[in-house]
């Protein structure tokens, strides 16, 4: 499909991007005079741009020869998007029994600073009683409000963490919102302890949903699983009788798809 040309677009951007292109058809490496002719900019302005991508790692420049390729740092960011296509592939068939199961819609998100982004949703089939969960796919929320994100930030370091609620504005989207960052401090360490974590209507009045962690092969929690929907269906009482466990079972079979033994790790 033809990509149209914005009319906001931003200079410099489009000079990056026409740089990176041509680095990619370079592997062995471009010369500043020879990049500066093929992308038709002055050679003042493409060592500038080339500066600031090398600080960032865009691009590397070989000592010798003095050309320029692509950096390491795209190869990073590279691998971070393909992990998380690879995540949602295998989440999705898991989702789907976890919706089929409990009749509710359910979530799997990552965390993206302060907040939490939406990488898949599986509604269920019957929303013929109450609301219905509103998010979406690439749909962003604030961590500190909903279940995916108090998961999520509750596996954070320490410092890490503290940095984090340094930056949060801590907006009361209801009633229920925690706001203060020591008590949602608190809440996080149970929320670890106990393996899973419940938005009591902190997001959205009428909403209420519990999550719980997916890891990776060495561990690490790269996403969380939710189970969302109307408050009158799901209950505090169900939550704890049975939804909570489908919740973290769900997790868990997703994080063995992705390489992780509980057997092996201990936390």
């Amino acid at each position: 499909m033809q990509k149209y040309k914005p009319t906001n677009l931003i200079q410099t951007i489009e000079r990056v991007s026409d740089i990176l292109d041509v680095l990619a058809l370079n592997s062995k490496g471009i010369s500043l005079g020879d990049l500066s002719a093929k992308v038709k900019l002055p050679k003042g302005t493409t060592h500038r741009i080339l500066s600031s991508l090398l600080f960032f790692d865009f691009v590397r420049q070989y000592p010798q020869t003095r050309s320029y390729s692509l950096g390491f740092k795209l190869v990073e960011l590279g691998s971070i998007l393909l992990e998380q296509i690879n995540l949602r592939k295998e989440a999705e068939p898991f989702l789907h029994a976890l919706s089929q199961r409990t009749k509710e819609t359910t979530y799997l998100a990552i965390l993206d600073g302060v907040e939490v982004v939406y990488v898949e949703k599986i509604e269920a089939e019957d929303h013929s009683i109450g609301l219905r969960a509103t998010s979406k796919i690439g749909q962003r929320n604030m961590a500190h409000s909903c279940s995916l994100g108090k998961v999520l930030l509750a596996a954070l370091p320490d410092q890490e963490l503290d940095e984090l609620l340094l930056e949060m504005k801590f907006v009361q989207k209801t009633e229920n919102t925690i706001t203060d960052p020591l008590h949602l401090k608190d809440h996080l360490n149970s929320v670890m302890s106990r393996g899973y974590a419940i938005d009591d209507e902190e997001s959205e009045r009428g909403i209420r949903c519990v999550a719980a962690p997916v890891r990776n092969e060495i561990g690490q929690i790269v996403a969380a699983v939710s189970i969302s929907g109307p408050a009158i269906r799901i209950t505090r009482e169900k939550v704890q009788e049975s939804l909570k466990d489908e919740v973290m079972a769900t997790a868990l079979e997703i994080s063995r798809q992705l390489g992780f033994r509980a057997d092996v790790f201990k936390r």
